[in-house]
């Protein structure tokens, strides 16, 4: 396989639309949030594989807020592309919107960040094309992604550092809904 030097957001665009059956439904007869993952999980796969050339795999999934309920009957519009780039990384931006197909009505459902790795056909992670941003609106969004790396890395430090048997940690316990009964 030959690795291409560079590749456009556009080289990884992907739109997925499908209609919600009851069969993908919760017991409240909404369409279930698991399903909604699946979807998202395929489609990152689709742009990140269409952007490296590679096979991927999901490293993380940064935080899916169920903004709105999609109904049995709605067509399901998923979007994505990569926002980003490391070495073997990519970070795929989607987002997911639902229509009701007898009134029009769009809701936007949520959107997510999928960091997904380029791997060989051994499981080692490859390198991945340069991004080639060519609007702001692509800047903006590779931007986005970076301070959502730094503010991982950073709180993962601070999670790390923090000592959760001081007497400061305990003290603090008492400004939430807990009883604290250490023994």
């Amino acid at each position: 396989m030959i690795l291409k030097k560079s590749n456009t957001v556009s080289a990884s665009k992907i739109t997925l639309t499908e209609l919600m059956l009851p069969s993908h439904s919760n017991f409240s007869g909404k369409i279930h949030g698991g399903y909604l993952l699946q979807l998202m999980d395929q489609i990152a796969f689709a742009a990140a594989s269409k952007y490296s050339g590679s096979y991927c795999v999901t490293a993380s999934v940064d935080t899916v807020d169920f903004l709105n309920p999609v109904e049995i009957g709605e067509l399901v519009t998923l979007k994505a592309s990569v926002n980003y780039v490391g070495n073997s990384s990519m970070v795929v931006g989607i987002r997911v919107i639902s229509e009701n197909i007898q009134t029009g009505k769009i809701k936007h459902c949520n959107s997510s960040y999928f960091t997904m790795v380029a791997k060989d056909d051994s499981g080692n992670k490859v390198n991945v094309p340069k991004l080639e941003l060519t609007s702001y609106e692509e800047v903006r969004r590779f931007y986005d992604c970076v301070r959502k790396i730094n503010h991982k890395k950073r709180y993962k430090e601070l999670e790390n550092n923090f000592d959760h048997q001081s007497k400061e940690a305990i003290d603090q316990l008492k400004n939430y809904n807990v009883i604290v009964s250490l023994k």
